[in-house]
């Protein structure tokens, strides 16, 4: 029974989970080809690895430089 309910929640949350691994990915690759501001490489890849999905968007919209 507590194995049914289990795997029927980790069905609903499987997309979203995808998803942010999906957005890291796609930010460690980004983090690799562009320049940076105001934080070292190393701490930009620090907070999209352990800040959730604001890590990763934050560095999309503030940390990188625009061309």
């Amino acid at each position: 029974m507590l194995e049914m309910e289990l795997m029927e929640i980790l069905k609903l949350f499987a997309p979203i989970i995808v998803l942010e691994l999906l957005l890291k990915v796609f930010c460690f690759y980004r983090l690799t080809k562009d320049e940076v501001k105001y934080l070292p490489k190393l701490a930009w890849a620090a907070i999209i690895l352990f800040v959730s999905s604001i890590g990763p968007i934050s560095f999309l919209l503030i940390g990188r430089k625009k061309y």
